[in-house]
């Protein structure tokens, strides 16, 4: 049986600037070169094109595209990350989310926030400081990260000895499929019987969807913080005191 034959950048860009704007289906390779790499710089690929939707349905209707003609995909926040988690495919789609930049909703009595993927980590402890909140996980890149690459990496932080990874954070995730469905796991109730979808979900650096929204979890601000210093004669009595 033969494949299908393969499409090109040309073909593949003229279908998605049929419903994005134009000049946010990138093709030229002075301007797709900060999408080679993310902050793992070592590891570099030029992608075939980028493109960047500002919708749910154009995301949708991008992975329908691509699906259909066996083209891969690579979402893409800011690009901080260390892992190579967003290094593009040279014969795939960089789908950069940086357009989805709206704090949707909040809730300070439920301590809740409705996010779009791009919105930056810290932006979303500056938004709810005014309700005596913030948002715990704070990795060191967190003044230019987004939510949805925090989600893709699991993201973590000098809180997450207290307050836990990304993963302890959010309530639910809607994500759009390889195929192109349009998917919510997780909710705001206690947890359910059955698979961890969203554990499932959190770190897996966009192999089992593209993140669209999030609903984040919200900390009161502590009253005080303060230095304090200890000294330890082990190693084991240090990891046991932070442990504690």
């Amino acid at each position: 049986m033969n494949s299908k034959p393969k499409i090109s950048a040309a073909e593949l860009a003229e279908q998605f600037r049929t419903f994005i704007d134009p000049d946010f289906v990138i093709t030229d390779d002075e301007t797709m070169k900060p999408y080679e790499c993310d902050g793992m710089s070592m590891y570099c690929e030029m992608p075939m094109l980028v493109v960047l939707p500002e919708t749910a349905e154009q995301v949708q209707r991008v992975m329908r595209i691509c699906n259909e003609h066996e083209v891969p995909v690579v979402a893409r926040g800011a690009g901080t990350g260390l892992s190579a988690g967003a290094m593009p495919h040279k014969e795939g789609v960089v789908l950069s989310l940086a357009k989805f930049n709206r704090i949707l909703d909040i809730d300070p009595l439920a301590r809740t926030a409705l996010l779009q993927p791009g919105v930056r980590n810290l932006a979303i402890s500056e938004e709810v400081a005014q309700f005596g909140l913030y948002y715990g996980p704070d990795p060191s890149s967190q003044i230019a990260c987004t939510i949805g690459g925090n989600v893709a990496e699991n993201s973590g932080g000098v809180h997450c000895l207290k307050y836990g990874l990304t993963v302890h954070n959010i309530l639910s995730v809607e994500m759009i499929t390889a195929e192109g469905d349009r998917v919510t796991i997780g909710n705001d109730a206690l947890d359910a019987c059955g698979m961890d979808l969203l554990a499932l979900m959190t770190g897996s650096e966009g192999l089992l969807g593209i993140v669209t929204e999030v609903k984040v979890k919200l900390l009161p601000k502590p009253e005080i913080a303060q230095v304090v210093m200890a000294g330890f004669d082990s190693v084991q009595k240090a990891g046991d005191a932070v442990g504690g």
